[in-house]
């Protein structure tokens, strides 16, 4: 799968983390930035991470800053993006079954590494159900125009 990511300097070193994960997972990171620990905007971070998703360069996007919160706001701004701000696997899991929610958002200071680690892996491997969940997305969605 080929994921976009991207964190302000609050998420960078969870980003970096998650980076090694999946690449070691087999899995191709488009890294949107930040590259440092320097002070920087989440808005930048997340909309370009989230541009991505939109324009189809790459199947799902994470994005990580300090709570997660901005990031989120943010990357939901962009046409066609749908996320999530997980804390622990069931909100991963119910965001993709039941909203079919293509951006993953997380808090590097909510959440370690490894609780990040099981999120991203049910986030990725969860299917949407379809079904009556349909018709709320489709309703989500025609917010956008």
């Amino acid at each position: 799968m080929k994921i976009s990511m991207g964190a302000d300097h609050g998420g960078f070193a969870l980003k970096e983390h998650i980076k090694n994960y999946l690449t070691q997972k087999g899995h191709e990171v488009v890294d949107m930035g930040t590259y440092s620990t320097d002070s920087c905007d989440y808005p930048d971070f997340g909309y370009a991470a989230a541009k991505k998703l939109s324009d189809g360069e790459v199947d799902r996007a994470i994005v990580i800053c300090s709570t997660g919160i901005g990031i989120s706001i943010t990357a939901n701004k962009v046409k066609g993006v749908r996320c999530a701000l997980c804390s622990e696997p069931y909100s991963a899991e119910m965001t993709r079954r039941h909203n079919d929610a293509n951006c993953l958002a997380m808090g590097a200071l909510m959440i370690g590494s490894m609780m990040a680690e099981r999120i991203v892996d049910v986030f990725l491997t969860t299917e949407f159900e379809g079904g009556r969940h349909q018709r709320r997305v489709d309703k989500v969605m025609a917010a956008e125009k």
